[in-house]
């Protein structure tokens, strides 16, 4: 089968096309005929040797996948050859076949193509995390989201919506803007035109933002701390801005605030069953039509460099999705 490799730390360009065994079920396993893979920004970052996460070499990026059962392995018995399933897989989703344990598959309904369905995994199931079990929300509170259009930024809009949080979308372009706007924000704010501290002081009356969604970090970060109302919950992403900021703590003290992180790889695998849940809930709202899980632009496995160059240069307002 065809595999995109890093055989070792480089830049999108230099990953390779090659030809790699098939996959073969072991016990508890399923092998997945991939037929959307989806990319992250944290994929770059692997690649280079930047991410918390080094697979052993030779790897393919992509951690999210949705295909078809082509076997099982012995004692799998919840799965069956043809189900339709989306899985997370942590790399290696940039191929055509991927062997993985039954039990980190869910099967998705027909009426939830395939694109969609890969990307719902990370970046909704990040947004939800944080959201739910990391944010402490409440009604009627403010959210504002940083990096609004992109892949988790936009997942945060749409489930801070569904939650009954008056959503503030933060993104640098009023195209960007429109966008979050047309998916769940109620307020929007151009940082590359305004002042962000001083736009959510105005925007939310002088009281402050309840909740921050930061994916973003860089110099936004300190920017959108001074801004948040007493008792308000920082909830720490990631830091696509490249620079990882350092906060004066005396503003955790005078905001009475708390910075809290949201590491959601490390949450699934110490719990599971909650993650699954989530994961299924997620499934159903995208075939429902409650979430969008919207497709930016879909690239041919050969192209993989260039959709990786598209996330890299922050063009990509959802997600970009791979064909094997």
């Amino acid at each position: 089968m065809k595999a995109i490799l890093c055989s070792q730390y480089c830049q999108p360009d230099d990953l390779v096309l090659a030809e790699v065994p098939d996959p073969v079920a072991g016990p508890g396993e399923a092998v997945i005929a991939i037929k959307a893979a989806a990319l992250n920004f944290f994929d770059i970052l692997m690649i280079q040797g930047k991410y918390q996460i080094k697979p052993p070499f030779p790897f393919s990026p992509a951690a999210e996948v949705a295909g078809v059962i082509e076997s099982i392995g012995p004692g799998v018995t919840d799965l069956k050859v043809g189900d339709r399933v989306v899985a997370s897989c942590g790399h290696n989703g940039a191929r055509e076949k991927i062997a993985l344990p039954a039990a980190s598959i869910v099967k998705i309904p027909d009426n939830l193509d395939y694109d969609r369905a890969a990307g719902i995994i990370i970046i909704y199931g990040t947004a939800l995390h944080a959201l739910e079990d990391r944010a402490s929300p409440k009604p009627g509170e403010t959210l504002a989201v940083l990096g609004a259009a992109g892949g988790t930024g936009l997942a945060a809009c749409e489930l801070g919506k569904l939650m009954g949080l008056k959503v503030i979308a933060c993104a640098s372009s009023d195209e960007k803007l429109e966008f979050a706007k047309a998916h769940g924000a109620e307020l929007t704010l151009n940082y590359a035109k305004e002042d962000l501290k001083e736009g959510l002081r105005k925007l939310t009356g002088g009281k402050g933002v309840d909740i921050i969604f930061d994916p973003v970090g860089g110099a936004y970060a300190e920017q959108a701390l001074r801004s948040i109302a007493w008792e308000g919950r920082f909830l720490v992403i990631g830091f696509a801005a490249g620079d990882i900021p350092k906060m004066p703590l005396n503003l955790a003290l005078l905001k009475g605030c708390d910075i809290r992180g949201v590491f959601w790889g490390a949450w699934t695998r110490l719990n599971p069953a909650k993650n699954r849940a989530n994961l299924e809930k997620l499934v159903k709202w995208t075939a429902e039509g409650k979430i969008s899980s919207h497709v930016d632009r879909i690239f041919p496995l050969a192209q993989t460099a260039d959709a990786l160059k598209v996330l890299a240069g922050r063009q990509a307002m959802g997600k970009v999705i791979l064909h094997p």
